[in-house]
């Protein structure tokens, strides 16, 4: 119960870094969490206030997405997320955004070209689109994993609706969005002036061993 809690907690509060790096508007988008050891996630109840936010309005679901503890309605991405979960143990978190120029990429269907030594570093090559799937089942977590299943990236723009990222746990999945939208960004910036150069394969390779491997500590 008190490892269940402090993820509730740390889940709240990550919702936090969407408000402030500017990737979701009004009650959109969402963080979950994988509970260690057990067949459950924690994920933001729908359509609460991200200023009302507390850990209670974090519910408890179980990896076929029914609600096993709280006292609000999951989110509508809940099935997504609960498929993502059942087919790629790995994953620890989760989130779910409509930042505009990732966003805009996916309404175009485009993947994001690996230009940028960031994106080498984080993603391993370029940011892919999944297919168009609507919300109420778990459409949308069948073309996360179909896109990601094998692919470096964590990140993944679902086409016509927004990014879908995944990590190791929760503060990982976090990352990999606040990165994705800041590379969309300035690709798309660097397109305005003429084509980007891309990176050659090899060193995609070296750049991304080098930041997974080597950098920090």
């Amino acid at each position: 119960m008190t490892a269940l809690l402090e993820l509730r907690r740390q889940v709240c509060d990550l919702h936090a870094e969407l408000v402030r790096n500017n990737l979701v508007t009004w009650t959109s988008g969402n963080v979950s969490g994988r509970v260690p050891g057990e067949d459950l996630f924690v994920i933001k109840a729908s359509g609460i206030s991200y200023d009302d936010l507390t850990p209670e309005s974090i519910v408890v679901c179980d990896l076929d997405g029914k609600l096993v503890d709280g006292e609000l309605s999951p989110s509508s991405d809940t099935d997504a997320h609960a498929y993502v979960y059942r087919n790629l143990p790995e994953v620890g978190g989760q989130v779910h955004t409509h930042s505009t120029y990732a966003t805009a990429w996916a309404a175009r269907a485009e993947p994001i070209p690996c230009v940028l030594t960031a994106m080498a570093d984080e993603f391993g090559g370029e940011i892919p689109v999944g297919p168009f799937a609507l919300i109420g089942d778990d459409s949308i977590g069948r073309g996360i994993v179909q896109t990601l299943s094998g692919h470096r990236s964590p990140a993944v723009l679902m086409q016509n609706h927004g990014v879908f990222t995944i990590g190791k746990d929760a503060r990982a999945a976090v990352k990999a969005a606040v990165m994705c939208e800041d590379v969309a960004r300035t690709v798309h910036i660097a397109r305005q002036l003429g084509e980007p150069l891309p990176i050659p394969a090899a060193d995609i390779d070296r750049l991304y061993d080098r930041y997974q491997n080597v950098y920090g500590q």
